[in-house]
């Protein structure tokens, strides 16, 4: 298992937000990468825990074959592009838009006062050459919400074996995960324990802004949780 805290990293960021890069993939920022920032897992390549100034905003940019996630943790943010133009996010709110060949321009917008908290993430298409396209959720407050990734016999998600998800447990409430996952504590606090160690002196103790790379891990909340977690599907 491997611990990433997000505040051991330097505050980097552009325009108008300031953020910690906890991923940055070798496959996209080559010689660029940070050797203190993890590495993905499966197609997800970037996560960035980022505040927006007060009126602060990225500015117009484009993509093209990179599937851009947003998850909406504190304040809002209003959204301008050429997908969903003029649409406006709450906390808890997640934007996911795949550029394809086709690509997009976007812009996202902090309209108030005060900082804002958002989480940025970066996945690699798994089919190049496919049309733009926009999803948004709102996660259910109890479970599991899946934002990306499945087959392509649905479409309720964007096809990818790279699953992203948000966990959302209770106090007390305990996930298995299974396999390898890449996981980001985004509010609240948790114990992580291989459940195969019946040792339990082998558990760590997470909290927000924590990235844990692990391998079937058990998670129990011991306070409310709310969590990014990316695995792959065979």
């Amino acid at each position: 298992m491997k611990i990433i805290s997000r505040d051991t990293l330097a505050l980097g960021g552009f325009a108008g937000i300031r953020e910690h890069r906890l991923v940055t993939d070798s496959r996209i920022f080559a010689e660029r990468k940070k050797p203190e920032a993890s590495e993905g897992l499966g197609s997800m390549v970037y996560l960035a825990d980022a505040q927006y100034n007060p009126k602060g905003e990225s500015g117009m940019h484009p993509h093209s074959e990179i599937d851009v996630i947003s998850v909406i943790i504190e304040g809002r943010v209003s959204h301008e592009g050429s997908m969903e133009h003029g649409k406006n996010l709450v906390a808890g709110d997640v934007q996911v838009q795949r550029a394809g060949g086709e690509g997009f321009d976007h812009n996202e917008i902090n309209p108030d006062n005060s900082k804002n908290r958002m989480l940025q993430v970066w996945a690699l298409p798994e089919t190049k050459g496919q049309p733009a396209s926009y999803k948004f959720y709102t996660p259910k407050l109890d479970g599991v919400t899946r934002i990306y990734g499945g087959n392509q016999t649905q479409t309720e998600t964007f096809d990818s074996h790279t699953i992203i998800d948000i966990v959302h447990l209770k106090a007390g409430n305990s996930i298995d995960l299974a396999d390898e996952q890449l996981s980001y504590v985004i509010t609240g606090q948790a114990t992580v324990l291989d459940p195969g160690n019946k040792d339990n002196s082998s558990a760590h103790q997470v909290q927000e802004g924590d990235l844990i790379r692990s391998m079937n891990a058990r998670l129990t909340a011991t306070d409310d949780l709310h969590m990014l977690v990316v695995s792959q599907q065979a």
